[in-house]
């Protein structure tokens, strides 16, 4: 078993969760690239590693209890420990067909498919509650570790309540919103265990999600987590972040 520092990411074979793998490897994590399709999976292990960075795929399906069970099955045979988990897959289907001519986003509450929310729930809301509860063990055995919730600015009631620009997108945007519950009762459970979780948001960057639409790298994205993912002891717990700081729930 190795003792290096270790990091899983899920979702992690592009976007935000790739450069994200990408930023810790190099500062000296071993990563765990946590991606559903192995040819995928592997073809981003591999670009890394191109990179001169220690990086593993490791097969995990956020919605599956059996995929998630087997992930940390895998793992646990081969570290001792995680310092470092990174919830970061996630889905906004029936989203990009939403978005009119202008980027804006097209479909009101009344016309969500339920469907569409169940789907999304089970990766954004359950995944994170999965893979946090199967990876815990390992996550203990670390001195320090640290749990980072891939949130977003629409996850945030307050913004969404003051803001009317603000995309009405009641399917993503409440699954995000009850990722950042799950944070925070976590966070509860967890921080008299040394171990901080906090829910970053990375701005709405051009990723798959939203057909590349959106305004920010990803490289721009990955500051905050990385950021939460590698803060010092005494640092904030329970938190909803962007890089800029604190943001209302």
């Amino acid at each position: 078993m190795t003792t290096k520092t270790n990091a899983l990411i899920t979702g992690a074979n592009k976007g935000i969760g790739l450069e994200t793998a990408r930023r810790l490897a190099a500062m000296g994590f071993k990563v765990w690239l946590g991606a559903r399709d192995a040819e995928r999976g592997e073809a981003a292990a591999r670009v890394l590693r191109n990179e001169g960075l220690d990086v593993e795929w490791l097969a995990l399906d956020v919605a599956s209890d059996d995929s998630v069970a087997a992930a940390a099955r895998n793992l646990t045979a081969q570290v001792s420990s995680l310092d470092v988990l990174v919830n970061n897959a996630g889905i906004a289907p029936g989203y990009v067909d939403a978005l009119g001519p202008d980027g804006r986003y097209e479909r009101p509450p009344s016309r969500e498919d339920v469907a569409d929310m169940q789907a999304t729930y089970d990766v954004n809301v359950f995944g994170p509650v999965r893979v946090t509860q199967a990876f815990l063990p390992l996550l203990l055995a670390a001195p320090a570790a640290r749990i980072v919730m891939v949130s977003s600015y629409l996850g945030s009631i307050a913004r969404a309540a003051g803001n009317i620009q603000s995309p009405n997108v009641m399917g993503y945007g409440s699954s995000k919103t009850a990722l950042n519950a799950i944070t925070v009762a976590f966070a509860r459970e967890l921080s008299p265990r040394g171990i901080m979780v906090n829910a970053a948001a990375p701005g709405y960057t051009a990723t798959d999600l939203n057909a590349h639409r959106g305004g920010r790298t990803v490289q721009q994205a990955a500051r905050v987590i990385v950021h939460l993912a590698t803060q010092e002891a005494g640092g904030p717990t329970g938190g909803y972040f962007d890089e800029n700081g604190p943001l209302p729930w």
